[in-house]
């Protein structure tokens, strides 16, 4: 399965306090045909994501727009990897986050929680690329949502939602 990192963000990063970030929600099946339509390789996952949380960025308050755009932050998956039979491969492996940042909106996750993570595989690491709009990594998955990655897998019904949300 090839997958991109690529999240539906339309940043209006323009100075000023009208500022405002334009995401598209994070949608499970949105995510899958990104990843898949993508030159990298990527590998859908459930499982404890843990890492520590100290470690995310936060924009500083005398220049929030200063943020650093990634964060590389050691962490652990342990849960299972998705096949056609569904999320039952074992996956227990270190994993890197990247935390980004988009001038002053960043990205976060919490430790200790379930996620439904759409994992870039380059070697034999494996990098969770975060974005301040979401669709990489999706905290404490519904069963909807684990059968909706199934589904988009076996060439079922996976169709986007289409509409923006402003954060």
């Amino acid at each position: 399965m090839r997958m991109v990192p690529v999240l539906a963000v339309m940043a209006a990063l323009i100075g000023g306090p009208a500022a405002a970030l334009s995401c598209l929600p994070p949608d499970v099946a949105r995510s899958y045909q990104q990843a898949a339509q993508s030159d990298d390789s990527y590998v859908v996952v459930t499982g404890k994501l843990t890492f520590d949380e100290r470690r995310l960025p936060k924009p500083p308050r005398n220049d929030p727009n200063a943020t650093k755009p990634d964060t590389l932050i050691p962490a652990r998956m342990v849960g299972h990897s998705l096949s056609r039979k569904g999320f039952v491969t074992p996956f227990q492996t270190p994993i890197t986050l990247n935390a980004r940042c988009l001038g002053p909106w960043c990205s976060g996750a919490a430790s200790g929680v379930e996620y439904l993570a759409f994992l870039k595989k380059e070697g034999g690491a494996y990098t969770l690329e975060l974005s301040p709009c979401g669709g990489n990594a999706f905290e404490d998955p519904t069963d909807k949502q684990k059968a909706l990655a199934v589904a988009c897998l076996r060439g079922g019904k996976c169709a986007p939602q289409d509409v923006r949300i402003r954060r």
